[in-house]
């Protein structure tokens, strides 16, 4: 039992469901750790499930009191969200694949656009599956665009299937491959095979193996899966991810990887004379180089790479295809230590007076686009992008492009497709996407605030255009982990929230990759305390610049962004008023038995080695919960199967949390079933950040206004008739 605020501030007495706190006490390498709440691992324990139903409908119960600020919100939301198309097309040949997916829809279907400009759709999940559930996850066109591969996914089931259609008439002509989740495919000239990327049958592990075992595959269009021949991969390497590409003429092969998401990989190439037994050349030894290197093939003997080897922040380089010694690559255009490398894109169309070499980076979180000579690396022209904004999914016609699309978002400006033609020079918006309301009135920014170390850390704001003088409700983001860099993107969330006058910050902590690798490395590992930390300073720096107060402040992260923020909350309680985490990471002793813990060891460390473990118990959210402490308000959510992280760190953090906290502040589970990690059906995804705005806003002081502007839907207009 714990003291809990009602409306009005009436006390109120919160009588959480009950947790029995085993005795649990480990002795790891000396150490005595304790887990009382180990028990809830169990989700088949029927006593697991009877306390997670009860969890479910106290939450049910709290929410009730949020119900005119619950339609307000969900209202905001859907007023600047944005539908349509919002992901660059795939251009191959004559034929023209994108997704997109209008108001009101649960998921975004596949259209092609023939070279008759006739549009029509190709692959409606919904149709295959009416409740939602399905989602259209990926789709690989072959090169001459006749057919199509798609993956589609159900976020709560392990395995996803890849199905094969005749473009022109939509026939399957091939399904399933199983167990395909996270692929890498690429199509082989002709489109009669391909090479993928799926797991080993169940049926040939060891019992209860949750590695990914993990095999890159020949598959022949029209043959059984089974009949598949496994190219790479074996025993040897149970937790690697793989990425394969195959060169335009389809005579060469690549195929990097990497043990887990990790910031080095292996590289790996084959001469193609029998597709089935591939002859590789390690030309990149990953643990030996200590660097990434991703392989691009060129119309020569040579390979693009783009490396982070000697250029923390990215450089760009090109090889011959055997070169296995890095000292032989030529930097073709070099790192820039202010503006980590994002992307690059050749353009080779034979309309161009040369080939060419597009290249984005991101300055302080800003994107630039340049162009360069593919032969030399010489910068030729700076197109020029709408805003001061994200460019990210570069793409082209494939085999041969002059065209150049990429999606751009800014603070105010939701994902919105531009094409550059290298031919006139000029960038273009295409027609699709549209807001499905207004346009939010919002003031995009960034500071640099001091770490505790006297590192300058960045920190975006969002705010409204006509901000109050003093102190304001505001929501900190952050995330933290595997080198993912923090961008002043556009989401609706953020939106809702300055609309209704708060402020939205992202931190940029230590552990992501907006100053490229070397900040990574600053924040992994033996340093994650340092991610931590920073997003505790960026806490203080808001309040003691008047930008909020600690009554006004609530944190929010997901997934490694959700250990971020419990984290920081154990540490420094007093400075937050509420805590959201999605699907997060909360047992650091435990988190390798999980999902795909196993995979992560490289970005948190392992509990089975002595010196590790004592870097995982330092931060460890549920071991350092302590009895007795005044927690903030806390929001835990996640899905009730999560393939990823595991849904036992939001149950056994919600019950410690609920038994330790002396506050008056709520401690709230919300589960969502049939979802998976961070994908759901449209509906629910609204629904949950309607949930998320709604607790914020309670524990801030925040209230949105009900608006009466009428939604409409833009997103009929065609995109790309060509």
């Amino acid at each position: 039992m714990a003291g809990g605020t009602s409306k009005g501030d009436v006390v109120a007495a919160f009588f959480y469901p009950a947790a029995t706190r085993g005795d649990v006490v480990e002795d790891l390498f000396g150490f005595p750790v304790a887990d009382p709440y180990r028990w809830l691992e169990d989700r088949d324990d029927a006593r697991v499930r009877d306390w997670a139903a009860a969890q479910d409908r106290f939450f049910r119960a709290y929410r009730t009191g949020w119900r005119t600020e619950l339609r307000a919100w969900a209202s905001s939301v859907d007023q600047v969200s944005s539908f349509g198309v919002s992901e660059p097309p795939m251009v191959r040949g004559r034929v023209t694949f994108l997704a997109e997916q209008s108001l009101g829809d649960e998921q975004r279907r596949l259209l092609v656009i023939d070279a008759e400009g006739k549009r029509r759709v190709l692959v409606d999940p919904v149709e295959l599956d009416p409740s939602g559930h399905t989602g259209l996850y990926a789709w690989w066109p072959s090169r001459e665009g006749e057919r199509v591969a798609v993956q589609l996914e159900v976020a709560e089931q392990p395995g996803s299937d890849i199905m094969v259609l005749d473009v022109r008439t939509g026939e399957v002509l091939d399904r399933p491959l199983p167990r395909a989740r996270n692929t890498s495919l690429s199509w082989l000239p002709g489109g009669n095979a391909f090479y993928y990327v799926s797991r080993v049958p169940d049926e040939e592990l060891p019992p209860g193996d949750r590695r990914l075992q993990r095999r890159v595959r020949l598959h022949r269009i029209g043959t059984p899966w089974q009949a598949d021949t496994v190219v790479f991969g074996g025993d040897d390497a149970p937790d690697h991810y793989y990425g394969v590409t195959v060169s335009a003429d389809g005579r060469h092969l690549a195929i990097t990887a990497m043990a887990g998401p990790a910031s080095h990989n292996d590289v790996h190439v084959a001469e193609l004379i029998d597709p089935k037994a591939p002859d590789f050349v390690q030309i990149v030894d990953g643990p030996a180089l200590r660097a990434r290197v991703l392989p691009r093939f060129l119309a020569d003997d040579r390979l693009l790479l783009v490396t982070d080897h000697q250029a923390p922040c990215g450089r760009i380089c090109v090889a011959h295809r055997r070169d296995t010694d890095p000292a032989a690559w030529r930097t073709l255009v070099a790192e820039d230590p202010e503006a980590p490398l994002d992307e690059c894109l050749v353009l080779d169309d034979p309309a161009l007076p040369r080939p060419l070499l597009l290249v984005a980076r991101a300055r302080h979180g800003i994107s630039t686009l340049t162009l360069h000579d593919l032969a030399t690396g010489r910068p030729l022209t700076c197109p020029r992008l709408p805003g001061a904004g994200v460019v990210s999914s570069l793409c082209t016609e494939i085999p041969h492009g002059h065209h150049a699309w990429f999606s751009y978002c800014d603070a105010t400006t939701p994902p919105t497709i531009y094409g550059y033609d290298a031919i006139s020079g000029k960038v273009e918006r295409e027609t699709g996407a549209a807001m499905a309301g207004h346009r939010p009135e919002i003031r995009s920014r960034s500071v640099r605030y001091l770490a505790g170390d006297g590192t300058e850390v960045t920190l975006f704001l969002f705010t409204p255009t006509e901000e109050h003088q003093g102190p304001s409700p505001t929501l900190l983001y952050g995330y933290g982990s595997f080198g993912m860099p923090m961008r002043p993107w556009f989401f609706p969330l953020a939106a809702a929230w300055v609309n209704a006058g708060g402020t939205y910050a992202v931190a940029c902590v230590r552990g992501g990759g907006e100053a490229g690798q070397r900040w990574h490395d600053a924040g992994r590992g033996p340093h994650k305390h340092r991610a931590i930390s920073d997003f505790n300073d960026a806490a203080n720096w808001l309040i003691d610049t008047g930008h909020t107060t600690r009554d006004q402040l609530a944190i929010y992260g997901v997934s490694g962004g959700g250990l971020l923020v419990t984290a920081a909350a154990m540490q420094r309680p007093d400075l937050y008023a509420a805590v959201i985490a999605a699907g997060p990471l909360c047992d650091m002793v435990r988190y390798e038995r999980f999902g795909l813990g196993c995979t992560w060891t490289d970005e948190f460390g392992t509990a089975s080695r002595r010196e590790q473990l004592q870097w995982l118990l330092a931060y460890s959210p549920y071991h350092n919960v302590t009895p007795g402490t005044r927690y903030p308000a806390f929001l835990l959510t996640g899905a009730v199967t999560d393939l990823q992280t595991g849904e036992a760190h939001v149950t056994k953090m919600c019950a410690a949390l609920q038994h330790a906290t002396s506050s008056d502040r709520p401690i709230l589970m919300r589960r969502e079933p049939d979802t998976g990690h961070a994908a759901s059906p449209a509906s629910k995804e609204r629904a949950l950040i309607a949930d998320i705005l709604a607790f914020a806003g309670e524990c801030t002081g925040l209230s949105p206004q009900m608006t009466t502007t009428p939604l409409h839907d833009d997103a009929a207009e065609p995109l790309l008739d060509r």
